[in-house]
């Protein structure tokens, strides 16, 4: 095989990137952390789980409203949605007898056309014969 450096060339840059590969893989364990490292929720004695608990007298866990779903609504609330319903009915029924009733029309199914399929496939993918003063390739 012919290389076009010279072989003193080619020694000093697989000298260079062999000095690279042991000084990454140097600096690699230099910088490892320390076995003493801990693993989440690991107290430094060893024993994992007996972390000391967050004081929060307000909080609730999020499980719990997962299972029982959300609080219902109080007397008050129902009777706000009322009156804001019958509010937004009277507000509306004074709109809708000017205006003409909507209808809803379907839009048309999508149709995919297919061109037709003729004998020489080659030609449409290829944009056409060649032109014929054109030589062959």
């Amino acid at each position: 095989m012919q290389w076009t450096m010279p072989h003193r060339v080619l020694q000093i840059v697989a000298a260079l990137i062999g000095l690279a590969a042991v000084t990454s893989f140097v600096l690699g364990i230099i910088n490892a952390p320390l076995r003493s490292a801990r693993l989440p929720g690991e107290k430094l004695g060893g024993v994992a789980g007996s972390a000391t608990a967050i004081d929060a007298p307000d909080a609730t866990p999020l499980s719990n409203e997962r299972i029982e779903g959300p609080a219902p609504p109080t007397a008050e609330e129902i009777a706000k949605a009322e009156a804001k319903k019958a509010e937004a009915e009277a507000g509306n029924t004074d709109a809708d007898d000017d205006a003409a009733p909507t209808v809803n029309v379907p839009a048309p199914p999508l149709v995919r056309s297919i061109p037709p399929a003729t004998g020489n496939t080659a030609d449409q993918t290829l944009g056409g014969p060649p032109a014929p003063d054109e030589p062959p390739h």
